[in-house]
């Protein structure tokens, strides 16, 4: 299948077919020429370190000879690797919820056992969905998101809390999640910038998706069993 790239030479514009040229590669390509993770490559471009073009459905395409020259002349010493970065907020995470931050929370005082315990599991659910998203090339993530917004929604729904309270649960385990990827980010010295503006925007575009399927979901959960 023939593939075009919007490709720039001297501020100019121009479509290439992957049949013009053979040394195009993917983000798992370049992430295997380097040696590193697909997230470090994508942090990379998204910090304009590395050369990157897209095609036109907005996907990443590297340049063999410029990954190869950039590799040998300015690639980091020090390689920061997102997935451990991640790896790292998502300790944070769990010791925010185990210093009692939970307890203190009025939605989650209205809670048995079973429903505290679920909630406590949440946030890993939450945060693997995230991780994949961010991994991921796409920014589509409608399926993901609609899957975590419904398990927030039907658990609030049947341990009898509010739709106030519903979101209020979420916006806690989202809250915690963003305090601890910053937390990470500035731990680990990544320069603020492009790829904080990156990061940031995805994991608001995403919680913001879980967000706006909790509510509708509830909202059809409540019309359902009032009929």
């Amino acid at each position: 299948m023939m593939e075009l790239f919007l490709c720039s030479r001297q501020g100019r514009l121009f479509l290439m077919t992957s049949s013009a040229s053979s040394d195009w590669l993917s983000l798992s390509e370049t992430a295997d020429l380097l040696g590193v993770h697909p997230s470090t490559v994508r942090l990379w471009s998204d910090k304009g370190a590395l050369p990157v073009h897209r095609t036109q459905g907005g996907h990443r395409r590297y340049k063999r000879s410029e990954v190869e020259l950039w590799a040998r002349t300015t690639r980091p010493q020090s390689t920061i690797e997102p997935i451990s970065v991640m790896q790292t907020a998502f300790r944070s995470i769990r010791m925010r919820i185990a210093e009692g931050h939970l307890e203190a929370q009025s939605w989650y005082q209205k809670l048995d056992q079973e429903a505290r315990d679920q909630y406590r599991q949440s946030s890993r659910v939450l945060f693997q969905s995230l991780m994949n998203y961010l991994a991921s090339e796409s920014d589509d993530a409608t399926s993901e998101a609609h899957s975590i917004g419904y398990e927030y929604a039907s658990r609030a729904h049947r341990f009898g809390l509010n739709s106030a309270d519903a979101a209020r649960a979420f916006l806690f385990f989202r809250d915690a999640l963003l305090q601890s990827v910053i937390q990470a980010y500035q731990e680990a010295n990544v320069p603020s910038g492009q790829a904080w503006g990156e990061i940031l925007r995805k994991v608001n575009a995403f919680t913001d998706l879980v967000l706006l399927n909790l509510i509708e979901t509830f909202e059809s959960l409540d019309h359902t069993s009032t009929r």
